[in-house]
C-alpha cells in the first residue's frame, strides 16, 4: 500500500505543470509544430482588419498626393495626353501609364476624388488584400508563426496605405500577387502582373534582376524570353495612347532616372549631410555599390540552382541559345521553390532600396513586409529578428528624419542584406543531362 501511495506521488510530480504545458504549447504553435499553428495567420488578419477600421475612425486623414493626383487625372480624362502638359498641385505628372489608369478608376469611383473617407476605405481593403497576400507567400515559404505577428505591426505601413493613398501601394499589392503567381509557377500570369505593377511605379525596377533570374530558371530560356517580351509588350500597350501624342515626354516623365531628389524629404541619407547627398560622387558610388553587390548575389546565391559555373551559363545566352539542355530544365526548375522565389525576388528588392538615390517614408510599403521574412531567411535569432525590425520601424516613423534615424535605417537595411549574404545555402548539386541539347520553344 506504501508502495502504491509512493508510485502515485512521484507520478504527480513528474507532471509537468500547467504552466509549463502551456509555455510548450506556445512555443509548438510559434514554430508551426502544432494543429493551432494554422490559426495564427487568420487570427491576425482579422486583427488587422479591425486596427485598420480604428485608424480610419479615430486618425485624421493627411494629404499629401491625393489631390494632385486627382488634379492629373482629371486632365487626362478631359483629353490631354501629353505627359508634359500633365501637371498637379505637387508638380508634373512623373509615374507610368497604370498609374493613370489606375488612379482614373479611383477619380471616378470617389466623385472625382472629393469622397476622401470612400478613398481611405478602399486603400483599407488594397491592404488587407495585400496582407492576404503577403501572409499566403510567407505560408507557401514555410515561415513559423512566431514572424506572422511582425505583417501586422507596423505603424508606418498603415499611415501609408490608408491616411496617404500613395501610388506606392498597388505597386506593392502587384509586387505580391506576382510573387505569390511565380511561387505557384503561373509564370505568364505573374509576368503581367510585374508588368502592371511596373507600370504604376517605376520602384518596381528595383527586383528587374531577381525575376530575370527566377524567369530562367523557373521556366527556361526560350519561355523566359517569351515572358520578357510580354512585359515589354504591356508597357507599350499601356503606354500608347501617350507615346502617339509624344513618345518622348511620356520617357522623360514616366522613367525619369535623372530626376533630383530634395535632401528634406531623404529619409535614408540624412546622416551624410545636403552637400553630399546632392554631389554626383555620392550618386555614382551609390550605383557602383548597388552592381556590385547585386553582381555578388546573383553569381553566389541566385544562380546556385542552376548547378553551373557562371560562364557556362552567360556564353550561351549571349548567342541566344539556351544554357540548359531539356533535361537540365526540368532539374533546374524544380529548384525554383517558392522560398527560392521569395528569397530572391525579396532579396533584390532590399539591396535596391539600400542603396537608392533617396527614400521617402511611402517606400515602405516595398520593405515593411520584407524584412521579417529576409531576417528570418538569414537564420538570425528570432530576437535579432524582432530587435532589428523594431530598430527599422522606430526609425521610419520619425518625422522628419534626422542623422540617427537615417543612420538606423541605412543600418539595418545594411545588417539585412549582410546577414544573408553570409547565411550558407544548401549545396547544389551539378545538374547533368546532354548540355547541347535544347527545349524545344
Amino acid at each position: 500500500m506504501e508502495s502504491t501511495t509512493t508510485s502515485t506521488t512521484t507520478m504527480a510530480t513528474n507532471k509537468p505543470s500547467i504552466v509549463s504545458q502551456a509555455v510548450t504549447l506556445a512555443f509548438n504553435v510559434a514554430n508551426g509544430r502544432s494543429p493551432l499553428s494554422k490559426l495564427v495567420p487568420p487570427s491576425l488578419f482579422l486583427l488587422d482588419a479591425v486596427l485598420c477600421a480604428l485608424v480610419i475612425w479615430k486618425i485624421p486623414y493627411t494629404e499629401i498626393d491625393w489631390k494632385a493626383y486627382m488634379e492629373q487625372v482629371a486632365q487626362f480624362v478631359s483629353g490631354e495626353y501629353d505627359y508634359t502638359a500633365i501637371k498637379g498641385g505637387t508638380g508634373p505628372l512623373v509615374y507610368p501609364a497604370a498609374h493613370v489608369y489606375t488612379y482614373t478608376a479611383l477619380y471616378y469611383l470617389t466623385d472625382e476624388g472629393k469622397n476622401i473617407l470612400l478613398a481611405q476605405q478602399l486603400f483599407a481593403v488594397l491592404y488587407m488584400a495585400t496582407l492576404a497576400l503577403v501572409m499566403t507567400c510567407y505560408w507557401r515559404a514555410k515561415v513559423p508563426p512566431y514572424v506572422f505577428p511582425l505583417l501586422i505591426l507596423s505603424k508606418r505601413l498603415h499611415s501609408v496605405f490608408v491616411l496617404r493613398c500613395f501610388n506606392d501601394c498597388f505597386a506593392t499589392f502587384f509586387l505580391w500577387l506576382a510573387i505569390f503567381l511565380f511561387q505557384r509557377r503561373d509564370w505568364t500570369a505573374a509576368s503581367i502582373v510585374y508588368s502592371w505593377g511596373l507600370g504604376i511605379k517605376m520602384s518596381l525596377l528595383l527586383v528587374l534582376p531577381a525575376v530575370g533570374v527566377v524567369l530562367l530558371l523557373g521556366r527556361g530560356f526560350a519561355d523566359g524570353l517569351k515572358c520578357a517580351m510580354i512585359m515589354v509588350n504591356l508597357q507599350i500597350l499601356i503606354a500608347t495612347p501617350f507615346l502617339q501624342e509624344n513618345a518622348r515626354g511620356y520617357a522623360s516623365k514616366a522613367f525619369e532616372l535623372t530626376r533630383q531628389f530634395f535632401f528634406k524629404w531623404t529619409v535614408n541619407w540624412r546622416f551624410v549631410g545636403e552637400e553630399t547627398f546632392l554631389s554626383r560622387p555620392f550618386s555614382l558610388i551609390l550605383l557602383a555599390m548597388h552592381a556590385v553587390v547585386l553582381t555578388g548575389f546573383i553569381v553566389n546565391k541566385w544562380l546556385k540552382p542552376a548547378g553551373k559555373p557562371l560562364s557556362a551559363i552567360i556564353m550561351p545566352i549571349l548567342q541566344f541559345n539556351s544554357p540548359f539542355s531539356a533535361q537540365e530544365e526540368h532539374v533546374v526548375a524544380s529548384r525554383v521553390t517558392p522560398e527560392y522565389v521569395m528569397t530572391t525576388i525579396l532579396s533584390a528588392n532590399i539591396i535596391g532600396l539600400l542603396f537608392a538615390r533617396t527614400l521617402h517614408y511611402q517606400f515602405y510599403s516595398y520593405l515593411a513586409w520584407s524584412t521579417p521574412y529576409l531576417l528570418w531567411r538569414s537564420g538570425a535569432h528570432p530576437v535579432v529578428q524582432y530587435s532589428l525590425w523594431a530598430l527599422q520601424e522606430w526609425a521610419w516613423n520619425v518625422f522628419p528624419s534626422t542623422p540617427i534615424s537615417s543612420s538606423v535605417v541605412v543600418g539595418v537595411l545594411a545588417t539585412t542584406v549582410t546577414l544573408l549574404a553570409l547565411r550558407k545555402d544548401e549545396h547544389v548539386a551539378p545538374v547533368r543531362g546532354p548540355s547541347r541539347e535544347r527545349k524545344d520553344a
